[in-house]
């Protein structure tokens, strides 16, 4: 864990946290100090499993143990949200309010989302929160971790078994998921990747 006493706040929806490098990326960043994760209840007990179970029919119950296993990892990461306050927001999908509402308690900087269009930057501002794609927070991590951030995410891919992962094909991986900002910030550094 960092040192870093001016960790800022992330709230994670559902749509990064689902798929297994972008989840393990992220994560991996937060795991050394570099930000702190939040989430709301509604994300990782109901949203997380439907959209993963959807995604892979054919892994029954692997949903409900990766949420098992990040709420073991991050225990203080689920942000109970105030049901008046979520009802009090206007998004437009309205069952995003409580991603909005989370960050809003947790006082959080920013909302990592692949969904920008549900999180209207005016809606946000009044709240002093900024909406972010993965690439884009995962890029503004590496920036601000630099050597930390890179030793991380190298412990991420050498945890990587079946199949084992160079870095060459980590990089390759990023690009596929779009996550292009990352991998091409990463590319000077595959050697300590």
């Amino acid at each position: 864990m960092s040192d870093r006493a001016d960790r800022f706040t992330a709230v994670l929806d559902t749509n990064v946290l689902v798929g297994a490098l972008t989840r393990n990326m992220i994560l991996s960043l937060a795991e050394v100090g570099i930000f702190r994760p939040r989430w709301s209840r509604q994300t990782i007990a109901v949203e997380f499993i439907r959209v993963f179970d959807r995604l892979y029919p054919d892994k029954d119950g692997v949903g409900d143990r990766q949420r098992r296993n990040i709420e073991k990892a991050f225990p203080e990461a689920t942000a109970h949200v105030s049901p008046g306050l979520m009802n009090s927001l206007s998004l437009p999908d309205a069952d995003d309010r409580h991603i909005l509402a989370a960050a809003i308690m947790t006082k959080a900087a920013v909302i990592v989302t692949d969904n920008l269009k549900d999180f209207p930057k005016e809606t946000l501002a009044a709240y002093e929160i900024e909406a972010i794609s993965a690439d884009d927070f995962l890029a503004d991590c590496i920036d601000l971790g630099k050597a930390e951030a890179l030793a991380a995410l190298r412990t991420m891919r050498e945890r990587f078994k079946n199949p084992a992962m160079d870095a060459e094909s980590l990089l390759t991986r990023m690009e596929q998921l779009g996550l292009v900002q990352t991998a091409k910030m990463l590319a000077p550094w595959k050697a300590v990747l």
